[in-house]
């Protein structure tokens, strides 16, 4: 569980209304196609109940059936373009670098892990793509004159629990057995050393599951937002978050104070454990 005698902490996140502003599919994709929000999630819905199927597959067959007919063309090189207009919180940017810094300082290594429903060639856009140690996120499958045809990646809310065991087991990769057996000494992070940021429903088994082995979640609400701070609240009654923060990610902020003093409290148990 160390590597060169230095705590490890995994920091999770959601991507949607938790490091950005509402979803990733109304900046650019929808803005490209001149549809509203409402319109499109209506038609994900509308999908999603006539076919009985996946949310997350209903949204992402939306997305390719209202290109096409509005006879527009998305390849990997466009969805990554959408990327670059998504707005990210207060403080987002400079977040992990911050951390990753404060970390060093108390002798503790931080990993960054982003486990999303949205899809990883929109998070490829964004300028904090490459902070991450892993994207564990949707994806389509590309014909050979590169268009998005099928999804070849689906993040289902229950599911994103498996990304946490493939970080506790360091098996990272798709082709990885996660299922695999391997005793507790031999994982690379306990998930007691995992902090998950999360903003709905959808994140809820995530937390769950941390709650219950030790680990730390904190449900972010996007300020000024009344319905968002409620979802949050939400959550916090019952019992799936230690804390209820604004999303902003700013030094000095609710968010960076706490997860300083996470990081700190992991370090000396971990300290504290080699008394026993």
């Amino acid at each position: 569980m160390r590597k060169n005698n230095l705590t490890q902490i995994a920091i999770c996140y959601d991507f949607d209304g938790t490091l950005c502003k509402g979803n990733m599919q109304e900046y650019g994709f929808m803005s490209t196609l001149g549809m509203a929000p409402d319109e499109f999630w209506a038609k994900c819905a509308e999908h999603t109940k006539h076919y009985d199927m996946d949310k997350n597959l209903s949204y992402m067959k939306c997305m390719l059936d209202e290109a096409k007919i509005r006879r527009k063309v998305f390849r990997k090189e466009d969805f990554i373009e959408c990327g670059k207009t998504v707005a990210l919180f207060n403080g987002v940017v400079d977040w992990f670098d911050r951390i990753n810094d404060y970390g060093k300082k108390k002798g503790v290594i931080i990993s960054h892990y982003l486990i999303s429903s949205g899809l990883e060639e929109i998070v490829q856009g964004t300028p904090i793509y490459k902070k991450f140690a892993k994207v564990f996120a949707g994806s389509y499958v590309y014909s050979e004159y590169g268009e998005a045809i099928w999804p070849a990646r689906v993040v289902s809310c229950t599911e994103k629990t498996q990304y946490l065991f493939r970080i506790n087991k360091d098996r990272l990769e798709y082709s990885d057995n996660v299922n695999e057996a391997m005793s507790y000494d031999e994982r690379k992070i306990p998930f007691n050393h995992m902090i998950y940021f999360g903003d709905g429903e959808t994140d809820v088994p995530c937390m769950s599951m941390l709650g219950n082995l030790g680990g730390y979640s904190v449900g972010v609400y996007q300020p000024h937002k009344s319905s968002s701070k409620k979802q949050a609240e939400k959550l916090f009654a019952e019992g799936r978050v230690n804390l209820v923060a604004p999303a902003d990610y700013s030094a000095g902020k609710t968010i960076d104070r706490y997860v300083k003093r996470v990081i700190d409290k992991i370090h000396t148990d971990e300290q504290l454990d080699c008394f026993k």
